[in-house]
C-alpha cells in the first residue's frame, strides 16, 4: 500500500500546494491496482491527474463537506461527464463510487450549479458514511469514525497489503479535520503511518475549540496510540510548518515529517 499526497494546504489552496487530498493505492492478489482518493479539495484534481487516470479511481471518500476537502469534485464531475473520449456523454464508463456525509449528493450538485431535476448519478454513485462503517475496496479495508468538527466529519483507518511483503498487512490513519476526540485513539492505534491535521498553533489558537489540532495535539495522540510514524498535514500557508513539527516533537518520540505535494509514502 502506498500513500501519495496530492494536496496538504489547510483551509485553502496555498502557493505551493492544493488543499487536502490524498491518493491511497494497493495491488490485489492478481496484480490489479486499486486507487482510493481521500478528499479532493480546492486545486487537487490537477495533482490527481499526475498520478492516476481519474477514470481509474475506484472510490472517493470525503471526510466532510468544507470546500478545502471537496471543492474539486465539481471539476471531477465535468471531467468524468464531458471528456471527449471517455466521458459518460461518449461512453458507458462506470460511475465513480463516492462516500461522504449526509447530503453529499445535494451539496455537490449545488456546488456545481446543476439545474433543478438534474443530478450526478451518471458520474457518481453516492453512499452515506456513518460512524463505525467498515468498507472494502479491492484489497483495502476502510474503517470510518466520526471526529470533532463544526460539521459532520469523519476520519479513516485504512488497512492493505504491504508493498514490501504483500502477505503482510499495513495500516494508515487519516484524521480529516478535527479537534481532540476519543475516536482519534481508535484511528491511530498502532498504525504504521498517522496522517494528522495540524492547522492550529499552541498559544495562538487556544481560544478556538472543536475545530482543529495543533502539532502538539497530533504528537500526543500519536505517542499515546503507538503510531509508528507521524505525518503532519492540513497546514495553512500562513503557518510555519517548522513550528508544528517542533510542537509534535515535544509530545512524540517517533519519526515526524510534513506532508509534501506529490510525495509518496511506501508502507
Amino acid at each position: 500500500m502506498k500513500l501519495t499526497v496530492l494536496g496538504m494546504a489547510g483551509s485553502y489552496p496555498g502557493p505551493q500546494s492544493p488543499a487536502s487530498s490524498y491518493l491511497v493505492q494497493a495491488d490485489d492478489e492478481d496484480g490489479k491496482q486499486w486507487s482510493v482518493v481521500l478528499d479532493l479539495g480546492s486545486g487537487a484534481l490537477g495533482a490527481l491527474q499526475r498520478h492516476v487516470n481519474p477514470f481509474d479511481v475506484n472510490a472517493v471518500f470525503l471526510s466532510h463537506l468544507h470546500p478545502d476537502h471537496c471543492a474539486d469534485m465539481a471539476g471531477y464531475y465535468v471531467y468524468y461527464r464531458y471528456h471527449p473520449s471517455y466521458g459518460t456523454e461518449k461512453s458507458q464508463c462506470t460511475p465513480v463510487t463516492v462516500y461522504g456525509p449526509r447530503d453529499t449528493q445535494e451539496r455537490l450538485g449545488c456546488m456545481y450549479g446543476l439545474d433543478e431535476g438534474e443530478n450526478m448519478d451518471g458520474q457518481f454513485v453516492h453512499n452515506t458514511l456513518s460512524d463505525g462503517d467498515r468498507i472494502e475496496v479491492g484489497p483495502l479495508t476502510i474503517d470510518v469514525r466520526s471526529v470533532r468538527h463544526p460539521v459532520e466529519a469523519f476520519g479513516f483507518r485504512i488497512e492493505g497489503p504491504s508493498e514490501h511483503s504483500p502477505a503482510d498487512r499495513v495500516t494508515l490513519a487519516y484524521t480529516g479535520d478535527t479537534d481532540i476526540c476519543d475516536s482519534l485513539d481508535d484511528l491511530a492505534a498502532n498504525v504504521d503511518l498517522f496522517l494528522s491535521e495540524a492547522a492550529f498553533i499552541e498559544g495562538r489558537d487556544d481560544a478556538i475549540e472543536g475545530l482543529h489540532l495543533t502539532g502538539a495535539k497530533a504528537g500526543h495522540i500519536a505517542e499515546r496510540a503507538g503510531a509508528r510514524s507521524l505525518v503532519l498535514t492540513h497546514i495553512p500557508a500562513w503557518n510555519d510548518p517548522h513550528v508544528s513539527v517542533r510542537e509534535a516533537h515535544d509530545q512524540y518520540s517517533g519519526p515526524i515529517s510534513v506532508a509534501e505535494p506529490d510525495r509518496t509514502y511506501i508502507l
